[in-house]
C-alpha cells in the first residue's frame, strides 16, 4: 500500500521588495514580486496508510518543528487520514538566504501528499493551510512570477519573461528575518507611504515588474557587509539587475550575455553560485506533472488538473 514520489521543490527571488508598515496583527504589510527559479530542493516521499500517523523528515539535520513535516500533518488532519508518512529531502537552496527554501519544501508536500493519499484538497483549502504554515507557502502552489500583497500571501499572476538567466551568489552567511524587520522599523517612515506605492505600481505598470528595489537591502547590507560587495561586483561584472533577494543573503544577477555569465560564476570563489533561469507558471507546473505522473490522471476535459488530481480517488 505504500505510494512515493520524487518532487521538486523550486527556489524563488523576489524582483522587488517593498515593507510599508506593521499591521495591528503584528505582521508587516508587504508588496513584492516573486519569481521561480530553477534551483531546488528534491523530495521523496513516501505515504503508507495506517491506524496511527507518524512523520519523519531525513535527509537533512533535525530541526525542531520542521515545515515539511507540520505540512504533512496539515495535510492528513484536514483529508482525516492516517499513516506513515516518510520524507528524504535533499537540499540544494541555501538556507537562510531568501530563497524560501523551507517554504518551497512545504508547499511540495502539500501538492504531493493527497496525490499519494488517493484524496484531493480544494484549492481554497490547500491555499489556507498554506498560509498558516508561512507568508511564503501560498506562492509555491503557483510558480511563475506573481505579485505579492499583504504579508506575501495574497497573489496575483503577472506577465511573465521566457528564458531568463542569471547568476545566483550565496555567501556563508545566514542572514535573520526577524534582525532584518527589527533593523528596517526605525526606518519605515522615512520615505513616504504613498512614494513606495506610486513607484512600485508604475513599475508593475511598465514593465510586469520592478526594479530590484529591496527594502531590506540597506539595512542587511550595514549589518552583513559582503552582502553588498557581491551585489556591487554583479552589477560590475555587467548584472543588471543585482540585488539581494527576501531578507537575504544571497545575490542574484541578470546577465543577458551567457559569456559574461559565465565569466561572473568565477568571480565568486569564496561563495556558492548557481546559474540560475526562471521558470514560468506553464513550466512550473509541467514540471510538477511529470514528476507525478504515475500518480496523477488528467481532468474530465482532458487537460492538466491543478493541483494535480490522484488516479487513486474514487
Amino acid at each position: 500500500m505504500t505510494r512515493a514520489a520524487r518532487v521538486p521543490a523550486y527556489a524563488k527571488i523576489n524582483l522587488g521588495l517593498r515593507v510599508l508598515y506593521q499591521r495591528p496583527d503584528g505582521y508587516h504589510e508587504l508588496r513584492t514580486v516573486f519569481q521561480t527559479i530553477s534551483l531546488a530542493d528534491t523530495l521523496n516521499i513516501l505515504y503508507t496508510p495506517g491506524r496511527a500517523t507518524s512523520v519523519s523528515v531525513g535527509g537533512v539535520p533535525e530541526i525542531p518543528d520542521n515545515i515539511a513535516a507540520r505540512a504533512a500533518h496539515g495535510v492528513l488532519e484536514a483529508l482525516n487520514l492516517q499513516g506513515e508518512v516518510v520524507i528524504d529531502l535533499r537540499k540544494r537552496i541555501p538556507l537562510g538566504a531568501g530563497l524560501g527554501g523551507g517554504s518551497s519544501d512545504a508547499a511540495a508536500v502539500l501538492l504531493a501528499l493527497p496525490v499519494l493519499a488517493g484524496r484531493s484538497l480544494q484549492p481554497g483549502a490547500l491555499a489556507a493551510l498554506a498560509a498558516c504554515l508561512g507568508s511564503d507557502v501560498p506562492f509555491f502552489l503557483c510558480g511563475g512570477r506573481a505579485l505579492g500583497l499583504g504579508r506575501g500571501e495574497e497573489l496575483y499572476p503577472l506577465p511573465e519573461s521566457a528564458a531568463v538567466r542569471g547568476l545566483l551568489v550565496a555567501p556563508a552567511i545566514h542572514s535573520s528575518t526577524a534582525d532584518a524587520y527589527r533593523d528596517l522599523s526605525p526606518q519605515l517612515t522615512l520615505i513616504p507611504l504613498q512614494n513606495k506605492l506610486d513607484s512600485f505600481q508604475t513599475d508593475i505598470w511598465q514593465s510586469g515588474q520592478v526594479a530590484a528595489v529591496n527594502d531590506f537591502e540597506p539595512v542587511v547590507c550595514a549589518r552583513h557587509p559582503r552582502i553588498g560587495e557581491i551585489r556591487d561586483q554583479l552589477r560590475r561584472l555587467s548584472a543588471n539587475p543585482a540585488a539581494m533577494t527576501g531578507s537575504g543573503s544571497a545575490v542574484f544577477g541578470i546577465f543577458k550575455d551567457p559569456e559574461r555569465l559565465r565569466r561572473a560564476q568565477a568571480a565568486f570563489p569564496d561563495d556558492k553560485t548557481f546559474p540560475i533561469s526562471f521558470l514560468t507558471r506553464n513550466q512550473y507546473r509541467a514540471r510538477w506533472q511529470r514528476a507525478l505522473a504515475s500518480h496523477t490522471r488528467p481532468e474530465k476535459n482532458g487537460g492538466e488538473a491543478w493541483p494535480p488530481l490522484s488516479r487513486y480517488s474514487r
